[in-house]
Formats: structure tokens, C-alpha cells, sequence
């Protein structure tokens, strides 16, 4: 079914759990009636060798105030996660000392952390963008054609966090500088296709996004608070200010490219 829908990704690889997840809202609607799911064979498993030594873990946090200017610090980096374990020990940090939290990341994702030396500053994800929103779309300028081809090329900086301990001026615009230049690269290397935009949102209430313009990102404006959840379902929030970094010049002439075409 994928195949025939042409449901894969920029990589071409088959999307079947969104085309399950489909399916089974169809079945939900009472569009079709799917055949009963087959029964799971029994296996032995088979015999392993001694286990492999599990990944060193880095220790929590030091939680030791961290204070004075940026050069003081050894260079500051953007530390790739692959391991297991240490996406447990960010996902933990994330959600104890976000204002939002953090329940899990699904999707395409990359996380860092922000690290100095042997210090650990804070946390950066990278994520899927928002489906729809009015004033980054007008600013692009794609068609919804264009949109639903490209979109996977923005990205969201969906979680950003220095330690509440780390007061370093600067430091926050430094990492978005640096995120914006290695954000390409990294998911490149990690997912198979290179984004052109990110965006981020920022709760003006509890933010001014100082870091976000002196990082050299763009202000377009701030979200409506509404949106669809799902199909027959809308949620309020409040309006966040909308914030894109183009990652090349050509950004938007590429987003709203279709089959070769520019809009």
C-alpha cells in the first residue's frame, strides 16, 4: 500500500506505521473492516554469548553554580546523542528543568547537550515542524502542495534549555548560532536528507527571544493560539512568537519547490 501511495520518506523508505495508523482510523470511521491481526508465532530464543559491557554512563549533572563570561569557559560544543543511555539522562534533565517538561521524543529528532569541556551547560532538540502555522507559511510562500513535499525539510527547535545553575551571558545565542550551522550536517549524517529552515516558538509572556535575534533568527510574527488537534477536535494556547533561521539563501525558493518547479 505504500508503494502504491507513494507514502515513503525523502529517503524513500516505507512508512508503515503511519499507513497502519490510517487504515485503522478508516476501520474507526467505518469506511473498511480490517482482517483480524495474525497471531504472533512462539519462539526459543537463541543461545547468546556472554553479554557485552553495557556503555559507560556519564554521571548526573554537577549542579555547582557555573558563572562569568563565555571565553572563560572551555569551548562550548553541541554533543550529538546516540547512546541509549544518555538519551534516558537527557529525556530525565529535559523534563525536571523545562518549564514545559518533556514526555518523549517521536519522529525524526536529533538531541544534544551543551557541553564545555567536562561540563554539561544544557540541552537542545531538534524535531519535526508544525504542520500548519499562518505566518511562517505566508512567509515561505509554498503552495499546499509544496508544503506537504517539503515540510520535513523545517525543522523545530522544539526544546531549548541551559541549566537553571549556568549563568553565562551569551552563551544561549552562541549554541543557536552553532545549532544553525551544524543542524545540516548532523541531519544529514543522521536521517538521510538535509533541512533547509528551522523555526522555534517562544512564549512571550516568559520570553523575549533575545537570544533568538542575536543569534541572527527572524521574527515573522506570533502563532493564532488555536489549532487542530485532530479531525472535529481544535485546542487554545497561548500566541508564541514565531521564530525561522534560514539555512541557506535559496531556503524558501527550495521549500517551495515542487517536482523541480519553483513557485
Amino acid at each position: 500500500m505504500c508503494e502504491h501511495l507513494g507514502w515513503v520518506t525523502l529517503t524513500g523508505t516505507a512508512k508503515p506505521a503511519a499507513c497502519l495508523e490510517f487504515l485503522q482510523r478508516l476501520q474507526a470511521a467505518g469506511l473498511l473492516v480490517l482482517p483480524a491481526q495474525r497471531a504472533k508465532r512462539a519462539h526459543r530464543p537463541t543461545p547468546r554469548g556472554p553479554a557485552p559491557p553495557r556503555t559507560a554512563v556519564e554521571p548526573p549533572v554537577e549542579e555547582s553554580p557555573v558563572a562569568g563570561p563565555l571565553s572563560a569557559l572551555a569551548p562550548v560544543r553541541l554533543e550529538v546523542i546516540r547512546d541509549t543511555a544518555l538519551a534516558t539522562q537527557w529525556d530525565d534533565l529535559m523534563a525536571r528543568w523545562h518549564p514545559l517538561g518533556f514526555q518523549g521524543a517521536f519522529g525524526y529528532r536529533l538531541r544534544y547537550f551543551i557541553t564545555a569541556g567536562e561540563l554539561r551547560l544544557g540541552c537542545a532538540l531538534l524535531s519535526g515542524a508544525a504542520r500548519a502555522v499562518a505566518v511562517r507559511d505566508d512567509w515561505i510562500g509554498w503552495t499546499a502542495q509544496a508544503r506537504r513535499q517539503n515540510l520535513p525539510r523545517v525543522l523545530n527547535n522544539s526544546r531549548f534549555l541551559i541549566f537553571p545553575h549556568v549563568r553565562v551571558p551569551h552563551l544561549a545565542s552562541q549554541v543557536l548560532g552553532q545549532l544553525a550551522r551544524r543542524a545540516r550536517s548532523d541531519w544529514l549524517e543522521h536521517w538521510g536528507f538535509a533541512p533547509v529552515l528551522l523555526e522555534s516558538f517562544v512564549d512571550p509572556r516568559q520570553h523575549a527571544g533575545t537570544c533568538y535575534r542575536a543569534a541572527g533568527w527572524q521574527l515573522l510574527g506570533e502563532t493564532s493560539g488555536r489549532g487542530l488537534a485532530r479531525p472535529g477536535r481544535t485546542y487554545h494556547s497561548t500566541p508564541r512568537q514565531v521564530w525561522v533561521k534560514p539555512l541557506g539563501a535559496d531556503a524558501r525558493d527550495r521549500l517551495c519547490a515542487v517536482s523541480g518547479a519553483a513557485c
